[in-house]
């Protein structure tokens, strides 16, 4: 009897020795009827047992089938739960990452703004036609013409009050300008860091596809 036969095969195998020694007695007596109905009912017997084991051996190989589709189901659940969780950890970082840049932005804001307000106010420069007027302005007043003088006076201060408004307003512009161009820097800036982000994410994903082809490829390897 083998080792790995169950107690149900040894019992078959004991049963089908006992049947083939009465199969060869009834032979060697003549009882060739006798004979006859222990072959037949040996070799059905014999068709039974490979049935029998082949029927095993397919609930075997079934069993280990679903063992593998078993195992591979939980190996991609925690495949996927991993992953899951890696791009979770991505996002959460980007966007503390997009987050921290916004505040520090606005932080540069306030102090670009402060800085614009505290420089020093540069003082208009006069033109020629101001400078030409206040020369006559003088020069007429010191002969005595008060009058004439007067009438320059009032057109210098008029042309200096409109070259001082005109100045003011190129200032704001020169100041609104600048703002608009560190605005765009800090967009630029902001837009770089999404750009990065974007390309660490696609790089996740393209890592993800290539564990997955490596996972299924031992699926179809074992399977």
């Amino acid at each position: 009897m083998s080792q790995e036969q169950g107690p149900e095969e040894s019992a078959v195998a004991d049963f089908l020795q006992i049947l083939e020694e009465h199969r060869k007695n009834c032979e060697r007596q003549g009882k060739y009827v006798e004979a006859e109905i222990a072959k037949n009912r040996l070799e059905e017997l014999k068709m039974h047992e490979e049935n029998r084991r082949k029927e095993a051996m397919r609930s075997r190989q079934i069993a280990e089938r679903l063992g593998v589709e078993e195992a591979h189901m939980l190996e991609f659940q925690q495949f996927n739960t991993l992953w899951d969780q890696k791009f979770r950890e991505y996002d959460e970082r980007a966007a503390e990452l997009l987050d921290a840049m916004r505040q520090r932005h606005l932080l540069d804001q306030d102090e670009f703004r402060k800085g614009v307000e505290a420089g020093p106010a540069r003082r208009p420069k006069a033109s020629k036609e101001l400078l030409d007027l206040r020369r006559k302005q003088v020069m007429v007043a010191k002969q005595g013409d008060y009058a004439d003088a007067q009438k320059l006076k009032t057109r210098a201060d008029a042309l200096e009050a409109e070259e001082a408004e005109r100045h003011e307003r190129e200032a704001e512009q020169h100041a609104l300008l600048a703002e608009v161009k560190f605005m765009q820097r800090q967009e630029q800036e902001l837009n770089a860091l999404r750009k990065r982000i974007q390309t660490g994410a696609e790089e996740q994903r393209h890592a993800r596809e290539l564990d997955l082809e490596r996972l299924l490829q031992r699926y179809q390897n074992v399977k």
